[in-house]
């Protein structure tokens, strides 16, 4: 019996439209960020923070001390996790003071201690616990919090009560599991402390899944990217940083700050309180502290942006790799993400997508040739040594010690790979031979090549010179995709009637954009408007008519597909989830406060143009047919308060009273809403028909 096919995703009236660019922006601020790409052969001047920075703050930290802060918080929390709380005081002495100031913490601190000493079981640390009681733990009980000494005088059991004994009264306090939460709370702690949060994308990702999860559960609605978002962003979170006794009478906070923060990354309203009162009131920052509490895979992110990158060509493709040192994107044999590796090896010979079913024709063969042809040329060409970025991979553990530490062979490796010239790893390619890759790699990074190359000419306008190559390579792809042949034709006669050249535009109108006009009767009303322009003519008629970002986009995608290239699982997760983002605040009938700050409004915002839109219509009618992946290119803001379809016209809800009912009946704004809808607006009915 065949399996059943998987649940359908969640319906959408159009394919989500992404702002790929703006993508491409944080992927490579997070690589810079996290170190993962190889320095430059020459320092370059330090580019301005405005791109990447969400804050205008004189303090905001510099991209090189939060890196190395996060890398003192990941050292600390790798040693308490394996038990030496002494190296962590250390770390914390030597680069973060201040944070011990925390008699919070250092209580927990010097209580893990203790439990550390005992359970080694040598006299010589029996002793060393006995004296951390009476020189550290029980003079930091007196002032820690109100409840230290009681907890100071609990901990002692563990002295007379053994380690595996689970019926005993301190079995939680024996237990392994806390070490990995006092790692968690000094993580949320120094993360505040050092201002050290992750990079925008990192958070972003973490948003955007939770909503997901959420708007999936509440709906009983199937994700369609579940084996992703389940293995990327764990369930359990980093215990809250508690606010210190002299910040608990903080004056009462917006509640609008408190119900925006409380549903935003899921916390009780007390636990939204507690949060503000630990950031001293700043909405943002507590923001920021509860995203970053969640816990990323971070190899399984590395995989998912090295593999983003070498498709949208930010980095140099597989056979690039470092050598003798393998990326994390390799190593450990991880299953990534439902490929198998193996399958990119088997498509060694440039098979066309639609050519699968094992006809061989003639025209097949010819086919074959002129793509084997033009990615002999990509090979011989300069073209492959574009000076693209370098993939270094997460080596950040070298600095301090780890479980599995780097043998000295790839450690040298890597440090004369570091201080090598980018010049010279570009012209000696025998640098690269004996990395042991198979030639599927290497005629990998061909195809890449060649979509790369035409994706540029389309950025560029070059629309005839990409029809004409496409062409030659394989004269079936634009029989496939009539709606990118269009769009190409489009920007060429464009282009002739800015240049003046009107019959040689109307030439190309009628031998081209009129028989497919025929054929697709959606592309009439564009067809229509592109010949407006005639007796409209302005120099900037291009960029107002045709994205060509969007445009160059969606020929790398389906050419991409015509070449057995499979999408980037990322690109996938943010199709997706900002597609349920846009989803859950209509729902919530409110305008997301967070969506600027991590960026999701510039991921959203592609070319609003009336030309651009109109072709939006037509390329998510192409989608629907099959065609999933192009890219769109309408507007995909957030609707503002009020305007969702699912609101009622009859009745409009007061802000102040949907805050009243969220604050207190403890519901989701949505819930709050529906309740106001069926009492007239008025909160206090509500409030009474539910306590009566």
């Amino acid at each position: 019996m065949d399996t059943p096919p998987p649940p359908p995703p969640p319906p959408t009236q159009s394919s989500p439209p992404v702002n790929w660019d703006a993508l491409d922006a944080l992927v490579l601020d997070f690589a810079r960020s996290d170190r993962l790409l190889l320095p430059p052969a020459s320092p370059s001047p330090p580019s301005s923070p405005s791109s990447s920075s969400t804050t205008t703050s004189s303090s905001t930290p510099s991209p090189s001390s939060s890196y190395r802060s996060r890398l003192l918080i990941r050292r600390a929390r790798t040693a308490l996790e394996e038990g030496d709380v002494d190296a962590a005081l250390a770390l914390l002495r030597a680069h973060a003071p201040a944070a011990l100031l925390d008699h919070r913490l250092l209580f927990h601190l010097h209580k893990q201690r203790f439990v550390e000493l005992v359970r080694r079981g040598t006299e010589a640390d029996r002793e060393a616990a006995l004296d951390c009681l009476r020189t550290a733990l029980a003079p930091c009980a007196l002032d820690a919090y109100p409840e230290a000494y009681e907890e100071f005088k609990h901990i002692l059991l563990v002295l007379i009560y053994d380690k595996d004994d689970q019926s005993s009264p301190v079995a939680n306090e024996w237990s392994i599991k806390k070490r990995f939460e006092l790692a968690g709370l000094l993580s949320s702690i120094l993360r505040a402390h050092l201002q050290a949060y992750d990079p925008i994308l990192s958070m972003t990702l973490r948003y955007l899944i939770s909503i997901h999860k959420l708007l999936c559960s509440r709906q009983g609605i199937s994700s369609p990217i579940s084996n992703l978002t389940e293995r990327l962003l764990f369930d359990d979170r980093d215990p809250p940083a508690v606010p210190q006794e002299c910040s608990l009478e903080a004056p009462p906070f917006d509640e609008v700050d408190v119900q925006a923060l409380a549903h935003a990354v899921e916390l009780t309203r007390q636990g939204a309180v507690d949060s503000l009162k630990f950031a001293k009131g700043d909405l943002f920052q507590a923001f920021q502290n509860e995203l970053c509490r969640m816990k990323l895979d971070l190899p399984l992110l590395d995989k998912l942006i090295h593999e983003y990158c070498i498709y949208r060509g930010i980095v140099e493709g597989g056979s690039h790799v470092l050598p003798g040192l393998q990326s994390n994107n390799e190593s450990n044999d991880v299953n990534f993400v439902d490929k198998q590796e193996d399958s990119t090896e088997t498509r060694i010979d440039f098979e066309m997508t639609n050519n699968q079913n094992g006809n061989c024709s003639t025209s097949d063969t010819s086919h074959h040739d002129s793509w084997s042809r033009r990615l002999r040329r990509v090979r011989s060409s300069a073209s492959g040594q574009r000076r693209r970025k370098r993939w270094r991979g997460r080596v950040d553990d070298l600095d301090y010690g780890c479980e599995t530490p780097l043998d000295a062979n790839k450690h040298a490796i890597l440090c004369s790979a570091l201080d090598m010239d980018e010049v010279d790893m570009i012209v000696k390619p025998d640098l690269m031979a004996d990395t042991g890759l198979p030639d599927s790699r290497c005629n990998q990074d061909q195809k890449y090549e060649v979509i790369l190359e035409m994706r540029d000419l389309t950025r560029k306008g070059m629309a005839s010179k990409v029809v004409e190559e496409i062409n030659n390579m394989d004269p079936d792809f634009f029989l496939k995709n009539p709606i990118l042949l269009f769009q190409l034709k489009q920007v060429e006669f464009l282009k002739l009637v800015a240049s003046g050249d009107h019959g040689a535009a109307l030439k190309v109108a009628s031998t081209h954009l009129g028989p497919l006009a025929a054929s697709n009767q959606a592309l009439l009303k564009p067809l229509k408007e592109t010949l407006v322009t005639l007796i409209q003519p302005c120099e900037d008629v291009l960029t107002k008519s045709v994205s060509l970002p969007v445009l160059a986009s969606s020929l790398q995608i389906a050419m991409s597909r015509r070449l057995g290239i499979e999408e980037p699982q990322l690109m996938k997760i943010i199709r997706t989830t900002l597609h349920t983002h846009s989803e859950w605040f209509k729902l919530q009938m409110c305008k997301d406060r967070f969506e600027h700050f991590l960026k999701i409004d510039s991921l959203k915002e592609v070319d609003p143009s009336a030309g651009s839109h109109n072709m939006s219509k037509v390329l998510t009618d192409e989608c629907a047919n099959g065609s999933s992946q192009i890219t769109t290119c309408s507007s995909g803001k957030v609707l503002d308060e009020g305007s969702s379809p699912q609101e009622s016209s009859e009745v409009t809800c007061d802000e102040n009273a949907i805050l009243k009912v969220m604050e207190f009946l403890a519901l989701p704004r949505a819930d709050a809403i529906q309740l106001l809808m069926q009492y007239g607006g008025n909160a206090e009915a509500v409030i009474q028909q539910i306590f009566s």
